[in-house]
């Protein structure tokens, strides 16, 4: 099991204040999470992995909001629209601990990363959640997505469980073009195939 990477997060005065104060104040949260890089860092959480401090931070701020449904996914849309790069990030990353106040209404968030050619917040937004709440076609042009953008194939939570037959035809037909064309072809790619291709004559 995957440990939570907020259990790396180191003890910090001022996220003990912030989250306070969120959960007093909804509303500050909208000065606190542009303000978490700066007062709390922006380094790798731990060495191996792909979190930053400032990501986790971001993660419990958003889950010491007061709110859930509706209105929840209208303040996480504000801050993802307003935010740069690492704030949208950071929204993203919070959404698998959200879910249970939210449930699918943050999907349009994760749609929109995906349409980026950013891959940090395609990273982001391809874990449990949009497993769970992305439907096929979406994941599979998802998937070929970060194929084109070298993104790791490891990084898409769920993808063992939603690999099927057209995911495959559309990674075989992409790695015979770059094949053709004397391109290298992903090594990832065909772990993934062969997996299905083995599984599926079992």
């Amino acid at each position: 099991m995957t440990a939570d990477p907020l259990t790396y997060l180191p003890a910090n005065a001022w996220i003990d204040d912030a989250l306070v104060t969120v959960h007093a104040d909804p509303d500050a949260i909208r000065l606190l999470f542009p303000a978490v890089g700066r007062n709390c860092g922006r380094g790798p959480l731990r060495e191996d992995s792909p979190w930053t401090v400032d990501d986790a931070v971001r993660v419990l701020l958003l889950a010491a909001l007061p709110y859930t449904g509706e209105r929840l996914a209208e303040e996480l849309t504000a801050l993802y629209r307003q935010g740069d790069t690492a704030e949208r990030r950071g929204v993203l990353r919070a959404l698998p601990r959200l879910e249970p106040r939210i449930g699918a209404l943050a999907l349009p968030l994760v749609r929109d990363a995906v349409a980026t050619n950013d891959a940090r917040l395609i990273s982001a937004a391809l874990g449990d959640y949009a497993a769970r709440h992305i439907d096929v076609e979406a994941f599979r042009h998802a998937v070929l997505k970060c194929v084109f953008l070298s993104i790791p194939l490891g990084d898409i939570a769920g993808l063992a469980d939603r690999v099927d037959e057209e995911l495959v035809r559309m990674l075989v037909d992409y790695a015979q073009e770059r094949a053709a064309a004397g391109r290298d072809v992903p090594v990832d790619v065909w772990p993934i195939v062969d997996r299905y291709l083995c599984d599926s004559q079992d």
